[in-house]
């Protein structure tokens, strides 16, 4: 009992080290194998004993747990909203302001994070409540969803009476263009933005599905921080990042509003670089009895301000409106654009998500329309421009059968989605072998949406399973396959074959059945056999699986077409089980940057390497790089590098090291 004791102590410290190491100090530890080995263990030993579940163990995080409603709190002091600037001249008379309080000031300026001010509550260095903002005054207790979220420290590292912070919860770019997409392919309405996405995620009454979004959070405020002995913002937030908390680093600070004008203006063209969006910047007099002499408005701080980025929107032409067609058979309506630059990269096309966002917004062929992209990352019709309309403008109706397979097209009671269900589709075959080799999946690198048409073209693969059966003599006609792409391709092949059983399971694309999910379902069945045995009353016993999945995955199973593609990765040998092979962690807690033109490896091979031996694939260089990984051709990266001092290899070392760990 005691040994198990000192385990779930010693387990719970893991984590938690794990947890500051990835989202604080952006320095992985652990791999995610390792993670969720560690966090298996620590729930197993914690069912065996519940009454050894504390508020801040790791297994908090997870989610599960369903809110009946969300209560009011008040908040300590209220969350007022700010001012607007929207020129330079807003900025200048903001300064003008302030100076004719203090003639000399110093600025803080942060990145304004596009998301939803989350309060904290902690006490004797354990979080007790997160809060919405709600109007300011009272908002919602969401703990139970704020707890889900790794970048919220669950325990203080330095215990305190009571401590309040403020700060943004978010939700990244890749989770919002993921979410968008399972969503997208499930036949469900999308977020509009990764604002949106974030707000409904941290409102959820079930705190898993919260858990499934991978929210993020930035700290940025400290109630009572100078009972703290905290004189100003930039105190405040390395206070914060000494406590655990992540708080933004792209903070600067100036004594002149023309620095403060420039560096804003720099930042409205370098938003799109982030891998969270930006709606503009906020700048804070950073002295704190400056700021309680310069007081507060009715319903803002003057001693503050948002300087807002002037929203990107493009004007283009929808040409026509075209039909894709999804691994799931959800027929998804694209505009085919006049080619448009917006947010960085030239647009031509873009999702109308549905037939009832098409009648919403009434577009039409030829229409004139205004575009964004939602979150920096999706092109998006905003809204039509009925004043340029010229009378030969045309509705768009979805077609009886599919463009693809000419077989019927059904819209299911409750969907807004239209969907295919002929399973001998081109394009849902087409869409499955895309998914089937994607990363979260089976992690075949080389094989693009083109190659894999080109295959099909070429009668070389019926299905995803076909991909075993490739030659060296099959790739090599294959346009722009050359010898060294082809061996890449048929090791990627190869190696794909012991992923496992979680992977798996996701590159099938069964419907309502995610890369968690497949996890999940790995652990407790442990191979194949035994999934395909189990029956919906057995699936619903398995934690998170719900009567939906359950019914899907029976019904998946049950297809003969299901039992003849599983016999083919069975002969192929692909790997049907859990079982997992645990790298030497030789890379641990080091940051590594590849760059230039590879031979060995693609460039997703080589990444994924370090990071099963436990290192960080970083994407830009800095004095905490390890080392570099240089192939041909290799540019600034190698230049800053030899500049910093940092340590570059070759593939051929970087080869050495992982044979010969150190």
């Amino acid at each position: 009992m005691q040994d198990e004791f000192e385990l779930v102590t010693t387990l719970r410290k893991e984590l938690e080290d794990a947890n500051k190491q990835y989202y604080v100090l952006d320095q992985p530890r652990i791999t995610d194998a390792e993670y969720d080995a560690f966090m298996r263990e620590l729930l197993d030993l914690e069912a065996k004993h519940p009454n050894w579940v504390t508020p801040d163990s790791p297994t908090q995080r997870v989610g599960g747990e369903v809110a009946k409603e969300y209560t009011k709190v008040r908040h300590l002091e209220p969350l007022l909203s700010l001012d607007n600037a929207f020129a330079p001249g807003d900025l200048q008379e903001f300064d003008r302001r302030v100076r004719k309080v203090a003639p000399t000031v110093e600025y803080v300026v942060e990145l304004k994070i596009d998301g939803l001010t989350v309060a904290l509550t902690y006490e004797d260095g354990l979080i007790m409540r997160g809060a919405t903002r709600g109007d300011g005054e009272v908002g919602e207790d969401i703990t139970v969803n704020v707890k889900t979220m790794g970048s919220i420290p669950l325990r203080l590292d330095k215990t305190v009476p009571k401590l309040s912070v403020r700060g943004e919860g978010y939700m990244p770019k890749a989770s919002f263009a993921r979410l968008n997409q399972e969503r997208e392919e499930e036949g469900q309405p999308t977020f509009a933005n990764p604002r949106n996405a974030a707000a409904g995620s941290l409102r959820q009454l079930n705190s898993k599905i919260t858990a499934e979004r991978k929210l993020d959070y930035f700290a940025y405020q400290v109630l009572s921080a100078k009972e703290l002995g905290l004189h100003n913002q930039t105190e405040v937030l390395t206070y914060l990042h000494r406590q655990g908390f992540v708080v933004n680093p792209e903070y600067k600070v100036f004594s002149d509003i023309e620095e403060v004008i420039t560096y804003c203006e720099e930042m409205a063209s370098e938003r799109h670089r982030f891998p969270y969006d930006i709606d503009g910047l906020v700048i804070k007099v950073n002295e704190f009895d400056l700021q309680q002499e310069l007081g507060f408005t009715a319903k803002s701080p003057r001693w503050a301000i948002s300087y807002k980025f002037p929203a990107e929107q493009v004007e283009t032409v929808i040409e026509d409106i075209v039909i894709r067609v999804g691994r799931t058979g959800v027929l998804t309506p694209t505009a085919v654009l006049k080619a448009v630059s917006v947010a960085g990269s030239t647009v031509s096309r873009a999702t109308l998500h549905n037939l009832d966002n098409i009648r919403e917004k009434d577009i039409r062929i030829g229409d004139h329309v205004l575009l964004h992209k939602a979150g920096d990352v999706i092109p998006e019709v905003i809204r039509v421009i009925p004043e340029k309309r010229m009378g030969e403008e045309r509705l768009f109706e979805m077609p009886d059968l599919c463009p693809e397979c000419q077989s019927p097209v059904t819209q299911d009671e409750g969907e807004v989605a239209y969907r295919c269900h002929s399973i001998t589709c081109p394009a849902r075959q087409r869409e499955g072998i895309i998914h089937f080799v994607s990363r979260d999946a089976m992690a075949i690198d080389g094989l693009g949406p083109a190659v894999v048409q080109q295959l099909l073209d070429a009668g070389l693969i019926k299905d995803a399973a076909d991909l075993y059966s490739l030659n060296f003599d099959d790739l090599t006609p294959v346009d722009r396959m050359g010898k060294k792409s082809a061996e890449n391709l048929l090791k990627a092949i190869e190696d794909s074959k012991e992923r496992g059983l979680a992977p798996l399971i996701f590159a099938l694309g069964i419907r309502n059945t995610g890369a968690k999910s497949g996890k999940t379902l790995a652990q407790a069945f442990g191979s194949m056999d035994k999934l395909l045995s189990a029956t919906v009353e057995e699936l619903q016993e398995i934690p998170d699986v719900g009567p939906t999945m359950a019914e899907s995955l029976v019904q998946f199973f049950a297809l003969e077409s299901t039992e003849q593609f599983l016999t083919k990765l069975r002969e192929a040998g692909v790997n049907m089980t859990a079982g997992t092979s645990i790298k030497p962690q030789i890379f641990a807690g080091k940051s590594i940057v590849v760059t230039g033109s590879l031979e060995r490896w693609e460039r997703r091979q080589i990444e994924d390497l370090i990071e099963g031996y436990g290192g960080k694939a970083a994407s830009s260089v800095s004095k905490k790089t390890a080392f570099v990984v240089a192939g041909e051709k290799a540019g600034s990266k190698l230049l800053k590098a030899q500049g910093l001092g940092v340590l570059v290899i070759t593939e051929e070392e970087f080869e050495q090291l992982i044979n010969e760990p150190l």
